[in-house]
C-alpha cells in the first residue's frame, strides 16, 4: 500500500526556455549585464564554472533600481505551446505540478499569474514554485535561495526531495536541469539538456512542446 504522503507521480518543470519559448533569464541577463554574460556564460555552459558562482556574480552586479524593469522583461517573451493543456492533464490525473527554476521567482510568478486556466490564474493551480528570490534593499541585487547547494544556486534535486513521489518527472532544456534530469525517473529534454544527456548516454524523451509531454505521459501512466 502506498504511503499517503507520496504521490504516484510528480512533475518538476523548468521555467526559462521550458515554460517560456526562449531562455528568459539568460536573455534578461544579456540585456542588463552583457559584458559579464560574455565573460561567464560560455564557461557555465561548458561546465567550467558552476551555476552557483557564475549566476551569483552576474546578479550581484545589477543595480537594485533596475529590478522592476528586469521583471517586466518577461512580458514580451512568448510561452511554449501546450502548457495549459499539460497542467490541465496533471490536474485531471491528480499529479502535482511543480515549477522549479534557477531564475528569478518574481519573474516566474508574474508569468504564471498572468496566465489563466479555466477562470483562475494558472499560479493557483500549480503545486509549488521554487526559484531565486531577490533582496533589493542594497545598492545591488542580492540573490536568495532556499536550495543553494553544491554547484547550484537552486539545487533542483533537493527541491524534488521535498515533494516525495513514487515516480518523478523532470522537464527541462539546459544546464540548470541536468542534475534533476539525471535523478528523475522520467526525463524530458530538449536543446542543450538533450546534448548533455546524449554525451552521458542517458535515456530521455525528446520534446519541443508540452503537447508532446502530455501525450507521452499519458502513455507512461496508463
Amino acid at each position: 500500500m502506498r504511503d499517503q504522503n507520496f504521490s504516484a507521480y510528480a512533475i518538476f518543470c523548468d521555467f526559462d526556455g521550458t515554460i517560456t519559448a526562449e531562455d528568459t533569464f539568460t536573455g534578461m541577463l544579456k540585456a542588463v549585464a552583457p559584458h559579464l554574460c560574455e565573460q561567464y556564460l560560455p564557461d557555465i555552459y561548458a561546465q567550467k564554472l558552476t551555476l552557483r558562482e557564475g549566476v551569483k556574480r552576474i546578479i550581484e552586479s545589477i543595480p537594485s533600481h533596475c529590478y522592476q524593469s528586469i521583471i517586466e522583461y518577461v512580458d514580451q517573451v512568448p510561452l511554449r505551446s501546450g502548457l495549459l493543456e499539460l497542467v490541465e492533464f496533471a490536474l485531471e490525473c491528480r499529479i502535482p505540478f511543480h515549477v522549479v527554476s534557477g531564475g528569478l521567482k518574481d519573474m516566474v510568478k508574474r508569468v504564471l499569474t498572468n496566465q489563466t486556466l479555466g477562470n483562475r490564474p494558472l499560479i493557483e493551480q500549480i503545486t509549488s514554485v521554487n526559484a531565486v528570490a531577490i533582496d533589493t534593499s542594497h545598492d545591488y541585487l542580492q540573490p536568495i535561495s532556499d536550495y543553494e547547494a553544491g554547484t547550484e544556486l537552486v539545487a533542483k534535486v533537493e527541491v524534488m526531495k521535498q515533494y516525495p513521489a513514487e515516480k518523478t518527472v523532470s522537464i527541462g532544456d539546459s544546464i540548470t536541469d541536468l542534475n534533476i534530469a539525471l535523478n528523475a525517473n522520467v526525463s524530458f529534454a530538449r536543446d542543450r539538456l538533450a546534448t548533455y544527456l546524449d554525451d552521458l548516454d542517458r535515456f530521455y524523451y525528446p520534446w519541443e512542446d508540452f503537447f508532446t509531454v502530455r501525450d507521452q505521459l499519458s502513455r507512461i501512466i496508463q
